[in-house]
């Protein structure tokens, strides 16, 4: 099942896009908060999944797409793309949080932060301590403007096995925000449109042939991994792992998308180099 048709007006008109966006995670937030006691068992990582209606290169176009950082050569997952994010950083965030709910901050123009603070104190200070994160970790990497920055919500958050990481993702619309300026840890920021993800033919399966070093380590030569390739300009970008299911957990929720199944796409092999886990390349 791939998105309803009656969803793609969305992308059409901004405010309403928006306006749902808020609508959906507020209610799947209302169901089941996004913080869970499990995972202090996990070094918590905050990321934004930057949404805005620009595409880049392609100055002539306002639809909607999803904003992505290209991980450098010098961190680990080279050649990743990725949410712009990090690790808490317990002292500074947590000073930062607190000026999140002063008056024209981030936090107090979220619509839902009110009910949030007084249903859910736990999940609120939380919530608070990782947008601080976000925000933080952003305006490092890509010179984000916070004040530019809308929450729409938080989105459930994904385990990293391989790495004992937590990463709790929170969506985010960027109204006016055009060019990002990169730090050493980002390539460049690539820019998605939403039309192209919630298309089944970008979907593929990417092969991975592992190394003797991460064999070791994983106890398997290759393994299967649902992808997107985006055919920007004269290269094709692999979106997969963790920010894959990012996003196809986004995409499911806010237009009912669902990507086709793994068996019946085409193959893209890759190998994954020792670098890849320690980032020395």
């Amino acid at each position: 099942m791939n998105a309803p048709a009656e969803n793609f007006y969305l992308l059409n008109d901004p405010k309403i896009l928006t306006e749902h966006m808020l609508h959906v995670l507020w209610e799947r937030n209302q169901l089941k908060p996004f913080f869970s006691t499990e995972d202090n068992l996990f070094s918590p990582s905050a990321v934004l999944l930057l949404l805005g209606q620009q595409c880049g290169e392609n100055k002539t176009s306002s639809e909607p797409c999803l904003i992505l950082n290209k991980r450098s050569r010098k961190v680990r997952q080279p050649g990743d793309l990725c949410c712009p994010g990090g690790s808490v950083s317990p002292r500074l965030d947590a000073c930062l949080s607190t000026l999140l709910t002063l008056p024209g901050f981030p936090l107090m123009r979220w619509p839902c932060w009110s009910q949030w603070r007084d249903r859910y104190p736990d999940e609120a200070r939380m919530l608070k301590l990782l947008f601080a994160t976000g925000l933080r970790e952003c305006f490092e990497e890509m010179r984000l403007n916070p004040f530019g920055v809308q929450l729409m919500g938080p989105l459930p958050p994904r385990r990293l096995l391989m790495f004992r990481r937590v990463i709790f993702p929170m969506a985010a619309w960027i109204p006016r925000q055009k060019r990002f300026a990169v730090n050493w840890e980002v390539e460049k920021v690539v820019y998605i449109p939403l039309r192209y993800l919630l298309n089944p033919d970008s979907h593929a399966c990417y092969r991975v042939q592992f190394t003797p070093y991460i064999e070791r380590k994983l106890h398997r030569k290759t393994q299967d991994f649902p992808c997107i390739v985006y055919k920007n300009q004269n290269e094709n970008e692999l979106l997969w792992g963790a920010t894959y299911h990012i996003v196809i957990g986004f995409l499911e929720m806010i237009f009912g998308f669902k990507p086709p199944d793994m068996a019946s796409l085409s193959v893209i092999h890759g190998v994954m180099e020792e670098n890849y886990l320690t980032g020395s390349g």
